[in-house]
């Protein structure tokens, strides 16, 4: 692995625990850590977000080329998710809200995210990846947000969710399929195609849980026509 990746790994690490020192003495007392973990969360997603599409090269092919070296601008891209990962595993154990399958989520991310680095291979398709997946991440903490500070069960609550159906929708089932169709296709390790694979089945899930969630919302906010049978 480079000398530069893992100066940005480490540094990175400081960065977003430092962040989190800030936000929490910054916000009134009331709100809770997990709303200060989704602050960095934000920041995090959107910096993910600007650096995975500076990446690109050629944006009449953002994903070319297939199973090739990883540029410098896709390492430093990277090495930021992974350095965030790091902080929010620490986070997560320290936290009030523990739970394994968040821990598994983020192992899995750090060794997959380690591999591509350590590789220095298929930064195309990891940084399209990082980009799919953050891109919906600020209006899925959004909708947190609108809770804690008590904006419940409103319109602007109900256009959040929305919101975030819609983003997440077109970025993990408009985009994702192709990136892990292509994935799957080139010359790319098995560790590479395996997190592919495992990433779709996973959105493709989370798409099927949050178009019911909507639904259930907008029937019970009256937005959804019944039709009476004839």
């Amino acid at each position: 692995m480079e000398d530069y990746v893992v100066k940005w790994t480490i540094s990175g690490v400081i960065f977003w625990t430092t962040a989190l020192i800030l936000v929490r003495n910054l916000l009134p007392k009331r709100y809770s850590f997990d709303f200060c973990t989704r602050v960095v969360a934000t920041v995090h997603a959107t910096s993910a977000v600007c650096l995975a599409s500076l990446s690109v090269t050629d944006w009449s092919c953002p994903v070319c080329p297939l199973a090739s070296r990883s540029s410098p601008a896709q390492m430093k891209a990277l090495a930021v998710t992974l350095s965030y990962m790091i902080y929010d595993l620490m986070a997560t154990i320290l936290g009030d809200n523990f739970t394994v399958d968040n821990a598994v989520h983020h192992l899995v991310s750090i060794v997959g995210i380690g591999a591509g680095l350590a590789y220095q291979k298929c930064g195309t398709e990891m940084v399209a990846s990082l980009w799919i997946t953050e891109m919906s991440t600020p209006m899925l903490h959004a909708r947190e947000f609108v809770k804690e500070i008590g904006i419940r069960d409103t319109p602007l609550n109900l256009l959040v969710d929305i919101m975030f159906a819609v983003t997440f929708s077109l970025a993990r089932m408009g985009v994702g399929p192709y990136l892990t169709f292509v994935t799957l296709r080139a010359d790319n390790p098995f560790l590479i195609k395996a997190m592919a694979f495992g990433l779709q089945a996973v959105s493709t899930f989370w798409f099927y849980k949050i178009l019911r969630m909507l639904k259930y919302k907008l029937r019970r906010r009256g937005v959804t026509p019944h039709v009476k049978p004839a």
